[in-house]
C-alpha cells in the first residue's frame, strides 16, 4: 500500500514568467511580471509559435529544470528515468528527473535541479535511505519525518560536461552550461543539467524508487509505492544508451516492459532552440538514435506447457 511521505500547500510555491531572447550564439532569460502560483502557471502554459528556431524573442510561462542523471553502479553506467502521469497534459511518460524552478532560484536553477534529485530519486539499503552530497554540499533530506536516512554513507553528485552554447540569466552566464530548449506546446524554457551519481560500494543491496508530488484535494502529496518503483535504468555502453530498461530491487536488475512506452519531450528532436513535440514513442526514439530493440525470445512467446515440452526435447537431445 502506498505510504504518504509529505503533504504541501501548492499555494506556497511561486514562480515567475520569463522573457527569452535567443540567437545562434546563445540564449538569455529574465523574469517579467508578478510571481505566479502553481495554478496560475499552468494556465499560462499554452502553445506558442516562433518564426525562426534560432533567433527569436518571446514571453514564456515558466522556467523548468531537468537532470540527465548518470548512475554509476557496479562498474556500469545507467541513465536514470522516472515515470510520471502528467496531470496537465493527460499522459504517462518516462522522463528525466525534473521540476519547476521557484521564483527565488531563477538565477540558481542548478540548486533546484539538485533538490529534485533528492526528492525524486530514493536509494534504499537494508540500513536505511541514502543521503546525498553535491561536491561539498549536503542535499536536503525531504522525507526525514517519514524515512530513516543514513548520513554515514552518502551518494555523491558531480557535474558532467555541459552544452556548447551558453545560457544567461540576465547578464550572468550559467557556468554549468546546461542544455536549453524552449518547449513550444507549454510555452516554457527548459534547462537540462548533466550530473553523475556515485553510490558507495559498501551500500548494498540497493533498491531504487521514484517519488513524485501529485495534486490531490488542493494539496501536493508525495507517496512511496513499493509495488511500483517507477524509477528505471537505461544502461550505457561507452556513453551510448542501449535499448533496454530495468528497475533495481535489492541489487537485482529486473527487465521492464517497453510496450506502448512514450518518452517525454526532452528526448524528442530539437530544432535550434525549440522542441515542438509533446512526447516521443520509445520505438521512434530508438530509430532516431540508430538503436535496435532487443529481439524477443521465441520461448517467451510460448505457452507454459509448450515451453516445458521444448525444454524436455532439448534435454533429451543433449544426452
Amino acid at each position: 500500500m502506498p505510504r504518504t511521505l509529505i503533504r504541501k500547500n501548492p499555494s506556497n510555491f511561486k514562480t515567475l514568467p520569463l522573457f527569452v531572447e535567443a540567437t545562434p550564439e546563445g540564449l538569455s532569460y529574465q523574469s517579467v511580471g508578478m510571481p505566479l502560483n502553481f495554478s496560475q502557471t499552468l494556465q499560462r502554459r499554452r502553445k506558442i509559435e516562433v518564426a525562426d528556431s534560432e533567433r527569436f524573442s518571446t514571453e514564456l510561462a515558466n522556467l523548468g529544470v531537468s537532470v540527465r542523471l548518470t548512475l554509476s553502479w557496479q562498474n556500469r553506467d545507467y541513465w536514470v528515468l522516472v515515470r510520471q502521469r502528467r496531470q496537465d497534459r493527460g499522459d504517462v511518460v518516462l522522463k528525466l528527473i525534473s521540476g519547476y524552478v521557484p521564483a527565488q532560484e531563477l538565477a540558481l536553477p542548478l540548486h533546484t535541479a539538485i533538490q529534485e534529485v533528492a526528492e525524486e530519486c530514493l536509494i534504499e539499503t537494508p540500513q536505511g535511505w541514502l543521503s546525498g552530497r553535491f561536491n561539498d554540499t549536503w542535499l536536503p533530506a525531504p522525507y526525514a519525518a517519514a524515512l530513516h536516512y543514513r548520513e554515514a554513507m552518502p551518494f555523491r553528485l558531480t557535474p558532467l560536461s555541459g552544452a556548447a552554447r551558453p545560457v544567461r540569466c540576465g547578464n550572468m552566464t550559467l557556468i554549468e552550461r546546461p542544455r536549453a530548449y524552449v518547449h513550444l506546446p507549454t510555452a516554457s524554457l527548459q534547462l537540462i543539467y548533466d550530473l553523475r551519481l556515485e553510490v558507495p560500494r559498501e551500500a548494498r543491496p540497493l533498491s531504487l524508487f521514484h517519488v513524485d508530488e501529485m495534486l490531490e484535494d488542493d494539496q501536493l502529496v508525495a507517496r512511496l509505492n513499493r509495488s511500483k518503483p517507477d524509477l528505471y535504468l537505461m544502461p550505457l555502453e561507452n556513453g551510448v544508451p542501449l535499448p533496454e530498461l530495468y528497475t533495481l530491487k535489492r541489487d537485482k536488475l529486473i527487465p521492464a516492459s517497453t510496450r506502448g512506452l512514450y518518452l517525454a519531450e526532452s528526448f524528442a528532436a530539437q530544432e535550434g532552440w525549440v522542441v515542438r513535440d509533446e512526447r516521443i514513442r520509445w520505438k521512434d526514439w530508438l530509430r532516431q538514435q540508430g538503436l535496435t530493440p532487443p529481439k524477443k525470445s521465441r520461448i517467451k512467446n510460448l505457452t507454459g506447457k509448450a515451453r516445458q515440452l521444448l525444454q524436455m526435447a532439448r534435454s533429451s537431445l543433449s544426452k
